[in-house]
């Protein structure tokens, strides 16, 4: 019987080595679970797939609700959940820390707008000053998410209450309360585009990221009461609502502050090592790129509150970001 040349058992040696190296080398399979405020949607969808494309390895599920909603999953129903992003940072404040996350990383700002279609009743006549008057015709139908479930919608009333001061208009929250049923009142803010683009809404209280992703006409409310600006903080914290707390029949008192949106890693994250990549690659110059492109202006740099100790060694050069 012939001998194998000892050069071609040496080739299939090498050969079987890299093999079983590269095979060594290829991450393994992995989900990433994200729960996020329905506000997100569209731009983490972008910023998912331009980090699936860094690492096709991670598959991404992503669920968008209203972040209280979002945090309940967590606390109350214990669905696993590795990265939980709320509209609020203080609902991760709120509801989450201390016993279902450690710390909260504030990243993105909003504010608060109307959106309306071009056949909207008035549509030709609204405007950031007569918006009050024009939504209290009785021919005209507007309407808001449920503040229980979802910042927008505690945020539309702080807006109303501020709305009152600004127009020196006594009695305008109330009447504006009174003028929006419960059949325009939805769980959160993008399920409301759908009673508008039916007909049945002319008007909803929304955020501008929302308008711009849609390209949909909206009212621009004035910086005194469309919680965008630090400039007013003070003005802001006068408005004030009360919402379902942690343990039913509690509350929160929520203040009127400028909107700013966090996230965290879950304490029982299935998969925190890929969150933490996601947040990496959410912090970076193309994530950041990707947040402002879809009309939700990054908070930069970041600020992290809560036990900060407890950071993820790759996500602890956020502390000291200047840029």
């Amino acid at each position: 019987m012939k001998q194998r040349p000892w050069f071609l058992t040496l080739l299939s040696i090498a050969f079987l080595y890299l093999s079983s190296f590269c095979m060594a080398a290829q991450p393994e399979p992995a989900q990433l679970i994200i729960f996020h405020a329905g506000s997100l949607t569209i731009p983490f969808k972008a910023i998912s797939n331009a980090f699936t494309k860094k690492y096709p390895h991670i598959t991404i599920l992503s669920q968008g609700a209203g972040s209280r909603i979002c945090a309940r999953k967590i606390t109350e129903l214990h669905q696993p959940c590795d990265i939980m992003a709320s509209a609020d940072y203080t609902v991760i404040d709120n509801l989450l820390i201390p016993d279902h996350a450690e710390w909260n990383m504030a990243f993105a700002t909003n504010e608060m707008a109307i959106m309306y279609r071009p056949d909207s009743a008035y549509a030709n006549e609204i405007n950031s000053i007569n918006w009050p008057e024009i939504l209290l015709r009785n021919d005209v139908e507007y309407g808001h998410s449920n503040p229980n479930a979802d910042p927008c919608g505690y945020r539309s009333q702080l807006t109303w209450q501020l709305a009152e001061k600004f127009y020196k208009t006594p009695g305008l929250y109330k009447q504006l309360q009174q003028g929006c049923p419960l059949k325009n009142i939805r769980p959160k803010e993008t399920d409301l585009m759908a009673l508008l683009e039916s007909g049945e809404l002319d008007y909803v209280f929304i955020y501008r990221s929302v308008c711009q992703q849609h390209n949909a006409p909206c009212i621009l409310l004035p910086d005194e009461i469309n919680l965008k600006s630090s400039k007013y903080s003070a003005l802001y914290s006068q408005a004030t609502l009360e919402v379902s707390g942690k343990t039913p029949g509690s509350k929160i008192l929520k203040t009127g502050k400028p909107m700013v949106y966090g996230l965290t890693i879950c304490k029982n994250a299935p998969n925190a090592k890929a969150a933490e990549l996601f947040i990496q690659f959410l912090t970076s110059r193309e994530g950041r790129s990707i947040l402002q492109k879809n009309g939700q202006p990054p908070l930069w740099p970041v600020r992290i509150t809560g036990n900060t100790q407890e950071l993820p060694a790759k996500l602890k050069h956020l502390l000291q970001t200047t840029e």
